[in-house]
């Protein structure tokens, strides 16, 4: 069957499987190998994109679900060489180790910031509850996101 949908602003026609799972797609057809697949089962979260703004796990939604959509994947989130302030907060608050998780946790956090600027930590714990980081015990992530949220312009990070 043939998708038609908007990934990280491109326009994107393809030839698919019906059965073939949004993460499959985006990883195997497209090459964004951001998007990481862990359990299969829904349960890790490191799978999660944008759907029209909305985090969703994309190894329980067909690629045929998301024709006609917006998607963004971690890939989409730096524009014209920027990285947006999540990036830039994962970096300033060392809010990865092993970087598994990292690319769905970047995406929840720009969800969740686009709907709340300044989220506090407890919120930043709810729209992370889905995802699990197995190096970090999350409070490098919070610190990412918060730092995130009190830069929502971005600057230069420098080591």
């Amino acid at each position: 069957m043939q998708v038609n949908m908007t990934v990280n602003g491109e326009s994107v026609t393809a030839e698919i499987e019906p059965r073939l799972l949004l993460v499959h797609f985006l990883r195997d057809q497209l090459r964004l190998t951001g998007t990481h697949w862990g359990c299969d089962t829904s349960n890790c979260g490191t799978c999660v994109v944008e759907v029209d703004g909305e985090p969703v796990k994309s190894c329980t939604m067909l690629a045929a679900m998301a024709s006609g959509h917006a998607v963004r994947t971690v890939e989409g989130l730096a524009v014209d060489g920027k990285l947006d302030p999540v990036q830039e907060g994962f970096m300033a608050c060392h809010g990865l180790q092993c970087g598994f998780c990292t690319p769905g946790m970047m995406i929840t956090a720009r969800a969740l910031l686009d709907r709340n600027p300044d989220p506090t930590e407890d919120e930043i714990r709810e729209a992370i509850s889905g995802q699990i980081c197995r190096c970090t015990g999350y409070t490098t992530i919070v610190r990412s996101i918060r730092w995130a949220a009190e830069h929502p312009a971005g600057r230069e990070v420098t080591a």
